[in-house]
């Protein structure tokens, strides 16, 4: 029984997902587990072990300091960093984390801190812009780019990888499919000025399911991993992370009165009003507040009224046969993540990874 806000991990949960999309896979792709942002919400470090205990390839984080924690909590599995920053560098290199390089400036950036160092063929990643617009070399520009890293005898490329834009979107379909065409040429222009084809990914968990011939030599699998995902396979995958709290204080409210801050709630009869210790502090942002979001407390609902708190939300219990300290859950693996943002017309990536490291973690084997 819950005591405290708390975030279970269902690791039978993650080992099911994780089989679910190696079975979709050739027994030669290699498989990437994204474990960025505290593991979607979750814990990086208990994500991490148990995959590399199932024989994850690879690994990625978005940011240096996240690799940083895995290597010292013992993770030994290669580490990309995708979106490395100059300044990091050099602890990069210190714990064995490879970086993408994905502009001019980051790619002289590696190289001159390398050569400094004296390394040879240290491994780093080479992304490509194919229509994301975010982050990567153009893709035009790949032959370019592998002259450059050939005259570079610090550095060895160990893969090349583009990002999808609306791989679970199918009304895209078009856009997708010119993304991996230009993936496709970006990457035999490379090859061939490189001398050698490095490991491709281009695929996510969207991607896996919807573009099987996209899949090349590895897939990066992030969301998935975690129990969701955009397209019908979602039956097929177990929630991971579920949030649940306690009511801590059960308040009667006569008609007129009001709840919490800028008395955002009039009760327009007497009510009954219980507090839970969580708040946008915690990842419930204030757009779940005034009757957007929910909670389940005795398997009925208790929506969320007045503006969320800094700690705290409010919840309208006048129906539910509930006492102080009663167990209350925000989601799980039935009332989801995904259902109670798209109550704020939001993902369930926003709200899985804005829960915060403050609320206790409690492992489920």
């Amino acid at each position: 029984m819950t005591t405290e806000t708390t975030i279970e991990i269902n690791l039978p949960a993650l080992k099911k997902n994780f089989s679910f999309i190696r079975s979709k896979l050739s027994p030669k792709t290699l498989m990437l587990g994204v474990v960025k942002a505290c593991g979607y919400g979750s814990s990086s470090i208990e994500v991490s072990k148990l995959l590399e205990s199932l024989g994850i390839d690879y690994f990625a984080v978005a940011y240096v300091n996240e690799g940083v924690e895995l290597r010292k909590a013992g993770i030994k599995s290669p580490i990309l960093v995708l979106h490395p920053q100059i300044s990091n560098f050099k602890k990069a290199i210190e714990f064995n984390l490879e970086p993408s390089l994905y502009s001019n400036r980051v790619l002289k950036g590696f190289v001159d801190l390398s050569t400094q160092q004296g390394l040879e063929n240290y491994p780093v990643h080479v992304k490509f812009n194919t229509g994301l617009n975010r982050l990567g070399f153009g893709h035009e520009s790949s032959d370019q780019v592998a002259k450059k890293l050939c005259q570079e005898r610090s550095l060895k490329v160990r893969s090349i990888f583009s990002h999808l834009a609306a791989s679970e979107d199918l009304d895209e379909k078009t856009f997708t499919e010119l993304q991996i065409k230009n993936f496709e040429k970006a990457s035999k222009k490379f090859a061939l000025s490189y001398g050698e084809m490095p490991i491709r990914h281009l695929s996510n968990t969207s991607g896996v399911l919807n573009y099987p011939n996209a899949n090349y030599e590895m897939v990066r699998c992030g969301i998935g991993l975690y129990g969701y995902d955009n397209t019908k396979e979602n039956i097929a995958l177990s929630p991971v992370v579920s949030l649940k709290t306690i009511i801590s204080q059960i308040h009667h409210i006569k008609k007129g009165g009001s709840v919490g801050y800028n008395r955002a709630f009039f009760a327009d009869k007497d009510k009954k009003i219980a507090t839970l210790p969580l708040g946008h502090a915690d990842g419930i942002d204030r757009k779940y507040g005034n009757g957007v979001g929910y909670v389940l407390i005795r398997d009925n609902i208790a929506p969320i009224v007045g503006n969320v708190c800094m700690d705290m939300i409010m919840v309208d219990v006048s129906n539910v046969d509930c006492e102080e300290g009663d167990e209350v859950v925000v989601f799980d693996s039935i009332n989801t993540a995904q259902n109670l943002a798209e109550k704020a017309n939001t993902i369930s990536y926003e709200l899985l990874t804005a829960l915060s490291t403050r609320i206790k973690r409690k492992i489920v084997e």
